[in-house]
């Protein structure tokens, strides 16, 4: 399907780019901070909020500052590794060069939110009665599937170099 090693990238990673701002600008447009619809009841809501933490609120309580510029600077640092894996990925394994893509585009997602807003927007609330898995995005959930397939690839297959 694609040609040029870049060119998937580029669609895979532009996608999920493309489908997290605009999921995340019609939650900034209709949804107050807060505000939550129930979807599941007692599984699955739409709730507008703002992480300005890493995974699981990570640093949220550190100074903006502080925060805003060690988030910035591992974003980067991870994009460019993850772009360095993907280089290295040979042809031969269509799918770990999608993880990486995945991976990839989720990243650029959350860090143009953290040059943004100084957090990321996050509104999928997947729980179980009171007990509630962290608000995600599509971002996050890219950088999810993107990491279990390197890590699937990691247990079960030959890595490449």
């Amino acid at each position: 399907m694609f040609e040029n090693k870049y060119t998937k990238l580029a669609f895979i990673a532009g996608m999920v780019l493309l489908l997290d701002q605009i999921t995340k600008a019609v939650i900034l447009k209709t949804m107050p901070l807060y505000y939550s619809i129930t979807v599941l009841s007692g599984f699955f809501s739409i709730t507008h909020i703002h992480n300005p933490g890493g995974a699981f609120g990570f640093l949220a309580d550190q100074n903006p500052d502080v925060r805003r510029m060690v988030f910035l600077v591992v974003s980067s640092l991870a994009m460019c590794l993850i772009f360095y894996f993907y280089n290295t990925t040979p042809r031969t394994q269509p799918i770990l060069s999608t993880g990486f893509a995945l991976i990839f585009g989720g990243a650029a997602g959350n860090l143009i939110d953290r040059i943004r807003f100084g957090s990321v927007v996050d509104f999928l609330d997947v729980y179980i009665g009171s007990h509630h898995w962290p608000a995600f995005n599509v971002a996050d959930s890219s950088i999810s599937i993107g990491m279990g397939i390197f890590v699937f690839h990691l247990l079960f297959r030959k890595m490449p170099g």
